[in-house]
């Protein structure tokens, strides 16, 4: 076995890149607006947290269509090289940048209440990807210091799950599956009232039942070949996917948005597979794409300064939007900037080095 087979990759579907990236968005957006509106029934956007559900959908169709031709061959230990090549610089950087907005959060002294013993230990459990929820100040996420990389940690375990079983079982086991993860998605929204969970200690399973069933949707559209060929466009799937972030907030929560998730996210993957996409727009989808990931994993640092200053000097309306709109702008650049200084610099070191070891065996 050479590199060069253990380490192409395919192409990627642009218009899924360019909804990634408005997804990222969403979520941004969100998490600003929980902090304003605590009354969901008020918030435009009540719903963006479900973008963290197309995400775990999106990633079962790429980890099928990337690797279930050549995992047999490149290996399990391989595998999971890539995906830590892939994920992890940028899990240490939100750790990182997490730590600092920690500890010199202008509008906060929490960092006070750990001693350095303690915050150390937060660190490095943030890092490694351990969950550790014991901030009481941050509602017990299970990352205190980058509260995003609870997705990741269910990440991490779909992409174990996948090179130990998953690629290996039938169609017909992979639909069992499939039924048995959406009962438990239904369950968890009726018993909870929504799907919000999963980012905290009394939560925590809830993630896993999130990504159960939309990594498994995701993983059945590529096997089952379910791309939908049309005409809808970049344009038009934006609208679509921004319908479910927009959708109002109200007691049939536990219905809808488990029918979202099961049914909704996995139909536009599907077309978003099977659209045609304009040239003009190639460009926005390819840059959408690229910082979705930098900006998912970094923006938190600065929601935990913003969510203390809007408690502590309740800005007004006009102040609020300005605030939220400039700091989307700043984040979608620092994340820019992160994946041309760091992230891609990181991965392509990693990449050679590993390439290297490959020709070495």
């Amino acid at each position: 076995m050479n590199e060069t087979h253990i380490l192409k990759t395919k192409q990627h579907f642009e218009i899924l890149d360019g909804l990634r990236g408005l997804a990222a968005i969403a979520v941004v957006v969100f998490h600003f607006m929980e902090w304003a509106y605590s009354d969901f029934t008020q918030n435009f956007i009540a719903h963006g947290f479900l973008a963290v559900d197309f995400f775990f959908c999106l990633s079962g169709f790429v980890i099928g269509y990337a690797y279930d031709d050549r995992i047999g061959k490149m290996g399990v230990m391989e595998f999971f090289k890539s995906r830590l090549i892939r994920l992890h610089p940028l899990i240490v950087l939100g750790s990182i940048l997490g730590l600092l907005a920690f500890l010199f959060d202008p509008f906060s002294d929490h960092a006070a209440l750990y001693s350095v013993g303690e915050t150390i230990l937060i660190f490095v459990s943030s890092i490694f990807l351990i969950p550790f929820p014991v901030m009481q100040e941050r509602a017990f996420n299970l990352f205190g210091l980058n509260a995003p990389a609870w997705s990741l940690f269910w990440e991490y375990v779909a992409n174990i799950f996948y090179a130990l079983i998953l690629c290996r079982i039938s169609r017909k086991s992979l639909l069992l599956l499939i039924l048995l993860a959406a009962t438990m998605l239904f369950f968890v929204g009726y018993r909870t009232g929504n799907l919000l969970g999963g980012w905290d200690n009394n939560s925590f399973w809830d993630g896993g039942a999130r990504i159960l069933y939309s990594f498994l949707a995701g993983l059945a559209i590529y096997r089952f070949n379910l791309i939908i060929k049309n005409k809808l466009g970049f344009v038009g799937l934006c609208v679509l996917l921004s319908l479910a972030f927009l959708m109002p907030y109200g007691e049939w929560n536990w219905l809808t948005e488990p029918l979202v998730v099961l049914l909704y996210f996995p139909l536009l993957i599907a077309l978003g597979a099977g659209a045609t996409l304009t040239r003009g727009l190639r460009v926005l989808c390819v840059f959408s794409g690229k910082i979705s990931y930098p900006l998912y994993m970094t923006h938190y640092a600065v929601i935990w300064m913003f969510g203390n200053y809007y408690t502590s000097h309740n800005p007004s309306t006009g102040q609020l939007t300005l605030i939220i709109i400039g700091s989307l702008v700043l984040l979608v650049g620092f994340a820019y900037l992160v994946m041309t200084v760091y992230d891609i610099p990181i991965r392509k070191y990693l990449t050679n080095k590993r390439k290297k070891q490959i020709v070495g065996k």
